[in-house]
């Protein structure tokens, strides 16, 4: 499908759908309960839906991107955030968590939709934002060490801004870089990796950068294997995409751009067009925001990379 730039730049937008917000945890509804708290944003037509399991950053609020998770789900997705810690846990405990929550919504995600709201649980993109992003990778690689885990498929994969340590000598666990080329073995899934241009820059001293090189987007779309795409937010900041006051504390140590609108409004837009080629087959709204990314997107995005066998 051929797309303008009018037309693919529509993504960027609002979609067509009203969408609504259900909360529920492990102390809420009625068994089998989720294992962590969820917030779920859908939309409210009936109908059916790819999902997209959305993993918070480092110390983040699952409800502190609310705003990209209502542009994502306007478009036609179910966007399932759960929270996987509040304090500060083992990374491995967290990957462990996130598979559990992955198995979880197999036979248990539609009873809680809006009546008439189906998840396409065929299609199912795993995402996430820094560490959570990493948390995601490493769900992808089958490394949730949950024995229940293998009935739980997933089809896409979107990195915000992942991060995977303080540098290539201090990674997170499970360590999942190897600093290779094409080293993920990822069954095939297409990947989309999204960066942020100031991510890698230090706010000041003694503060060390949010995303740091060599542990950041560039490694983890240098590891990916065709099909990928890497888009970097030129002139935005690690925590540009949430919502706008949230997190103050962490964001105050992290560079950011001047507004956070235009950030929020590219990874939302990218994330649909993404899901948009590799769930529904319309490709053209992907490939016309690579040919045309100087003028498409509300923020500059360098490099705006496809690569495909």
């Amino acid at each position: 499908m051929a797309a303008t730039l009018q037309t693919a730049a529509s993504v960027f937008g609002e979609g067509k759908l009203k969408v609504g917000s259900i909360s529920i945890g492990p102390l809420h509804g009625s068994p089998p309960r989720p294992p962590k708290p969820l917030l779920i944003i859908s939309p409210s037509e009936g109908g059916e839906y790819p999902v997209v399991l959305f993993f918070h950053g480092f110390e983040i609020k699952n409800f502190d991107y609310t705003v990209l998770f209502r542009h994502i789900a306007s478009h036609g997705f179910v966007v399932v955030a759960p929270q996987l810690y509040v304090l500060l846990e083992e990374s491995e405990t967290e990957v462990k968590d996130a598979g559990e929550v992955a198995d979880w919504l197999v036979h248990n995600l539609e009873p809680v939709l809006p009546v008439g709201v189906k998840p396409n649980l065929l299609k199912v993109a795993l995402a996430g934002h820094s560490r959570g992003g990493h948390t995601a990778f490493s769900l992808a690689l089958n490394l949730a060490r949950n024995p229940t885990h293998q009935i739980f498929n997933f089809s896409a994969l979107v990195g915000v801004d992942p991060v995977a340590g303080q540098s290539k000598s201090d990674q997170i666990k499970p360590e999942i870089l190897d600093f290779k080329p094409g080293s993920f073995d990822l069954g095939g899934a297409p990947v989309m990796v999204i960066g942020s241009g100031l991510g890698d820059e230090s706010i000041a001293f003694p503060f060390p950068p949010c995303a740091p090189e060599g542990v950041s987007h560039k490694e983890f779309y240098y590891e990916c294997r065709p099909t990928c795409c890497h888009f970097v937010v030129e002139e935005y900041g690690h925590m540009d995409m949430l919502d706008d006051g949230a997190e103050k504390a962490l964001s105050c140590v992290c560079k950011h751009g001047k507004t956070r609108e235009p950030m929020r409004r590219s990874v939302g837009g990218l994330t649909v067009a993404f899901l948009k080629a590799y769930f529904e087959g319309m490709k053209g709204y992907l490939v016309a925001i690579v040919d045309g990314a100087d003028t498409i997107a509300p923020a500059r995005l360098n490099p705006a990379v496809l690569r495909e066998e």
